[in-house]
């Protein structure tokens, strides 16, 4: 998994097939689940290397979730799959009385969130399902930004005990350029004096772009891979925000309670700091290609840019 190269095209969905097989060779306790969808979720990959620790429950999500909670209660590490609409929507009492108010080793790992599921349309862009995930106590909430990070993500989780939320994508993202990774810390990606975006999934390279273009006017902007939303790494987005004094937010997810919620919570509270939040608004998605929706919504390279040199001028 790791000799992919800077720039390289893989889908964290099939990042994290493959890393469940690597982690089912060395963890007898490791279980996955799915709902009719392993194909697209990647957990095909367990399901044939390991069939009697794979169990598939057709489209019965919150059956799923409550056998997942009871697996995990009996000593297995659970990874529950299915996309993330119907991960945080359809079984959200499951997830969060079965799961979360039980503290159970369940890793609900759900794929095809935000707009850039494309096609299926609004009835399957999750772009509140970080909000429903945040509010949830002892629910961590992690968003890997390439294939790498998810494959560390997937390896680290199944070491630390209770519920986890990993938000998979869809499409293909590049491999990010080699940067430092530990669990719960933002990474810098790239430093800069003038502005700060902090993106969080398959928006950090969008953001990464937005920089470089912002580089060629003269405009020197910080990018902070943020793959972990909860809990939020609030040191460095103090640090972040006292030392650029502008802050500019991108995930393809409603801006309503997902990654630029919580980094406005935070300065409100700590370092009220002008910030610009890009992502959906208060809608439904609409069916087409992922870049035509990142355009469409104004969440595209080009309006990250556009957001950093209005909050500066």
């Amino acid at each position: 998994m790791f000799g992919l190269k800077e720039g390289e095209m893989i889908a964290t969905r099939e990042a994290y097939g493959k890393a469940l097989v690597e982690l089912g060779k060395k963890r007898k306790d490791v279980v996955v689940l799915d709902a009719d969808l392993s194909k697209s979720t990647k957990t095909c990959f367990f399901a044939a290397e390991f069939p009697e620790r794979f169990f598939d429950f057709g489209v019965a999500e919150a059956n799923m979730m409550s056998a997942a909670a009871g697996l995990a209660l009996s000593g297995k590490v659970a990874f529950a799959s299915t996309f993330a609409v119907f991960a945080t929507g359809r079984a959200f009492d499951q997830v969060r009385i079965s799961i979360a108010y039980s503290d159970a080793n369940v890793k609900v790992c759900a794929s095809h969130s935000g707009v850039t599921v494309g096609e299926d349309g609004a009835s399957h862009h999750a772009l509140e399902d970080m909000a429903l995930m945040r509010t949830l106590p002892n629910m961590r909430v992690v968003v890997p930004a390439d294939a790498v990070e998810t494959f560390k993500i997937i390896h680290e989780i199944a070491d630390i005990y209770g519920p986890f939320y990993v938000r998979l994508t869809r499409p293909k993202v590049p491999v990010l350029p080699e940067h430092d990774f530990k669990l719960g810390e933002a990474s810098v990606m790239r430093d800069g004096d003038d502005a700060t975006i902090v993106a969080t999934g398959i928006m950090v390279s969008k953001a990464l772009e937005a920089a470089e273009q912002l580089a060629r006017k003269g405009i020197s902007t910080r990018v902070l891979n943020m793959h972990m939303v909860k809990p939020l790494d609030e040191k460095a987005v103090v640090k972040a925000a006292k030392e650029t004094g502008y802050i500019v937010t991108a995930e393809d997810h409603s801006v309503i309670g997902g990654l630029g919620a919580a980094v406005s919570e935070h300065l409100g509270e700590t370092h009220p700091t002008p910030i610009a939040r890009v992502g959906t608004r208060d809608h439904f998605g609409i069916s087409g290609k992922p870049e035509e929706l990142l355009e469409n919504f104004g969440m595209s390279t080009r309006h990250i840019t556009k957001a950093v040199e209005e909050l500066l001028h």
